[in-house]
């Protein structure tokens, strides 16, 4: 009896162990984020989030964690982007979740510098910074192939270096404040440098 009422005992705690541990999250519907690209993002970003205007991200195959962040930030105002704070409005949590896979599951067709000239420093200021302005290599937090780190730190290679250029304007004047560590570091480039940062990207695979 003894030994049966252990067991018992063991199989209740067992159970509301279960009972509370949370819910797994739901998988992204890729159907219905192809739905919202379609309907509320195609007009800028086309339908797969190819590569559309150069004013406008290459979203093919960027992390969905990532996307789905700037995303709630563009609602929240967190990031400063009126036409994008109206489309986000729009979208609710599991909607950006879901558009966000859908881009993400998307591989992005390669891109191509423009400015020979430039690429070299790029690809210098890229992979080893510039010590003595301690501005850190860009490749320490997108990877050295510009593949990023999912949520954390943006897929780079083969963006629009136009976007690029003027996401590090952004950072640098203050009109992008969602990533301190962006503005730091941008506030300490000249123009000269971010361009052959942003044209060093564009090219990478």
């Amino acid at each position: 009896m003894k030994t049966a009422a252990i067991l018992l005992t063991g199989l209740m705690f067992a159970a509301a162990a279960v009972a509370n541990e949370p819910a797994a999250a739901a998988k992204p519907d890729l159907a219905k984020g192809q739905a919202t690209s379609t309907q509320v993002c195609a007009a800028c970003h086309t339908a797969d989030g190819s590569r559309g205007s150069p004013a406008n991200p290459i979203l093919q195959g960027q992390h969905a964690d990532y996307l789905a962040k700037q995303l709630d930030e563009f609602k929240s105002g967190k990031r400063n982007n009126p036409i994008m704070k109206g489309m986000a409005g729009t979208l609710s949590p599991e909607d950006m979740k879901n558009v966000a896979a859908f881009y993400a599951s998307k591989q992005a067709k390669p891109g191509f510098a423009k400015d020979k000239a430039l690429v070299a420093l790029g690809e210098k200021i890229y992979r080893g910074g510039i010590a003595d302005r301690q501005i850190p290599a860009c490749a320490g937090c997108h990877s050295p192939n510009g593949a990023g780190i999912p949520a954390q730190y943006p897929r780079l290679a083969g963006q629009h270096s136009d976007y690029t250029e003027a996401q590090l304007n952004a950072f640098r004047s203050g009109l992008r404040t969602n990533s301190a560590q962006m503005t730091g570091i941008a506030a300490k480039m000249n123009d000269r440098e971010i361009k052959a940062v942003a044209d060093y990207v564009a090219g990478l695979r």
